[in-house]
């Protein structure tokens, strides 16, 4: 069997206090206390912000040696340039999430619902990918949803998102020796819950992929701290400490 990780896309959010953190707890105590409940958090802030090597080196102090941090891909390479021309930007990014070692996990590229397939363009793209480390593209256009596209992510060993929302296209292709799944509320976009018969029917999907690929889960419903709780839901159904290995 393989590995799971299981947590939220982020962690800084005020309307988690008094929900999920005490109200007493600093803010920037907040990571520290995360990290002692999950194994892993997507990080938001680096798709807004290109974070500084100082940033990851107190982000890497604040969490125990087996956490691991998911970074979200700049939206400069994602929104702005759309992959085009973005070897500098991507090379400066890559560089300085390094200083995260062994707490450096996936990096999450998620792409507008406006951006079409271009497979030519995703193949160059690719060029740039020379480290081992893992990839996953969230696509938000249903044209990308093709076996060109797949092809061409397993010869990179590049996840397809699996990514649930009311808004975008769900997907369950497996393109990587991984898989890499976003939870952004069945109902309602970054809010809504999800049920425990909902998390149950996805638990048996992931026991079935813990079989022969890691697997990291992440919910994104982050209102009213909502990820946090399905993130504690879907662990106790799997029956599995978060992110210890089956």
């Amino acid at each position: 069997m393989r590995k799971l990780w299981v947590g939220t896309s982020g962690w800084n959010y005020g309307d988690w206090k008094g929900k999920f953190y005490p109200e007493g707890l600093s803010a920037r105590e907040w990571l520290n206390f995360y990290a002692q409940r999950f194994s892993t958090v997507e990080v938001n802030y680096s798709f807004y912000h290109l974070p500084r090597p100082s940033t990851y080196e107190n982000w890497a102090k604040a969490v125990p040696d087996d956490f691991i941090f998911g970074l979200k891909a700049s939206r400069v390479v994602t929104h702005i340039k759309r992959l085009r021309g973005v070897k500098e930007e991507l090379s400066k990014f890559l560089e300085n999430s390094k200083v995260l070692g062994s707490k450096l996990g996936p990096l999450l590229f998620q792409f507008p619902p406006s951006f079409r397939a271009n497979p030519t363009l995703l193949k160059e793209f690719l060029k740039l990918k020379t480290t081992n480390q893992r990839w996953a593209f969230e696509f938000r256009h249903s044209s990308w949803f093709v076996k060109e596209i797949y092809k061409i992510l397993e010869t990179q060993n590049v996840a397809l998102v699996m990514a649930d929302s009311p808004r975008h296209p769900l997907v369950k292709e497996i393109t990587a020796d991984f898989t890499y799944l976003r939870f952004h509320g069945a109902e309602e976009m970054f809010s809504s819950k999800y049920s425990k018969s909902e998390l149950t029917a996805w638990a048996k999907e992931i026991r079935k992929w813990l079989r022969q690929l890691d697997v990291y889960a992440y919910f994104n419903n982050d209102i009213r701290a909502a990820a946090v709780e399905n993130s504690k839901m879907l662990a106790e159904i799997l029956s599995n400490p978060m992110g210890a290995a089956l």
